[in-house]
């Protein structure tokens, strides 16, 4: 209730023309995109990124995400080159690997799939997520004393509109797992997400 409070103050003030100077950090758990690790990674640096975001979110340039607090940037067109998306196309010659994995040392393993060949995808445009300070406290994830913080950016290959959350990362959030954050997400939304990931795959 308290961060939909501060989410409509938010809109109500930036709607009448009054800059509040949101700030945007770094959070810690963003610092593992780069290259080589499977995820979407950049050549701009984590603050140049987190800098950008924190602008369009002062703009009012932003869309909500799946839940309170949770808010979504997409990157301008020149920009999109600046970030490499780690997606091929699955078809019939494509080699799967299957491996037992974890993100952080306090969270379960869960089972990671990834192309073994094939070419990656082209980026058409690239979502930033940003998590408000209140959503990150509430699971002690709060790297800085920013307004927000940077957690995520997905490169999303051509063709696709709208990039669904991963299924694992859904799972975590709805049962409120170790790493997770509290979300609910419908039937719809979890038919799509592995929709998705039956078509595509991380590659190696």
């Amino acid at each position: 209730m308290i961060i939909l409070y501060y989410i409509l103050i938010f809109q109500i003030v930036v709607s009448k023309g009054v800059n509040l100077n949101y700030t945007v950090g770094v959070s810690d758990f963003v610092t593992r995109q780069v290259k080589n690790t499977g995820k979407t990674y950049s050549s701009l640096s984590f603050k140049e990124i987190a800098s950008y975001a924190e602008k369009k979110l002062n703009e009012d340039n932003f869309r909500d995400g799946y839940r309170d607090g949770v808010v979504i940037v997409n990157v301008e067109s020149h920009l999109i080159d600046k970030f490499i998306c780690p997606f091929i196309k699955i078809n019939d010659s494509t080699k799967l690997k299957a491996e037992v994995s974890k993100r952080r040392d306090n969270e379960e393993s869960y089972i990671r799939i990834k192309a073994k060949n094939g070419i990656s995808l082209k980026t058409e445009s690239v979502d930033i997520i940003l998590y408000h300070n209140d959503v990150l406290k509430e699971t002690n994830e709060q790297s800085t004393n920013t307004d927000w913080e940077l957690i995520s950016f997905h490169a999303i290959p051509e063709g696709i509109n709208n990039m669904p959350m991963g299924p694992v990362t859904m799972m975590r959030n709805q049962l409120e797992l170790k790493g997770g954050t509290k979300g609910k997400y419908t039937s719809e939304e979890w038919a799509e997400s592995v929709k998705f990931w039956q078509g595509y795959a991380i590659k190696e």
